[in-house]
């Protein structure tokens, strides 16, 4: 016969904390099994859960797997046409499409368009970013 009953403690994971903490336990699915459990740190009670539920990669994270490949693509073609050595990055320096700069955190981009007189997109190594630029 198992130990565990209703308003005894027991470890489960919650949902609203994101961890395996303390819970007590409300209703017995079966004698082994707790069916509800609250939580001793937050107070959510919800369906016990011994580990947290895993899902499969789904369709979106294949878009932005799919999506960061055609921006290291894009990224690898400009750098490859462009002859020119970086410039380093600051706000305060105009850039051109097509110009290659050096950014301190990002590392090397190439100016894909001016968004307006402020601001640029500049494809980076995986990702693109807006930067500020002409102040």
């Amino acid at each position: 016969m198992s130990n565990l009953s209703a308003g005894k403690d027991v470890i489960a994971y919650c949902n609203k904390c994101k961890l395996r903490l303390a819970h007590v336990i409300v209703v017995m699915k079966d004698e082994q099994l707790p069916g509800k459990v609250t939580c001793k740190t937050c107070g959510a009670t919800h369906a016990y859960k011994d580990q947290p539920t895993t899902r499969k990669k789904s369709v979106s994270s294949a878009l932005k797997a799919k999506k960061a490949d055609a921006v290291l693509n894009r990224w690898e073609e400009a750098v490859a046409k462009s002859s020119e050595t970086p410039i380093k990055y600051s706000p305060r320096a105009k850039f051109e499409v097509d110009q290659v700069l050096s950014h301190p955190t990002f590392g090397d981009g190439v100016v894909e368009k001016n968004i307006d007189n402020n601001k640029i997109e500049v494809i980076f190594k995986g990702q693109i970013k807006i930067l500020i630029h002409n102040r």
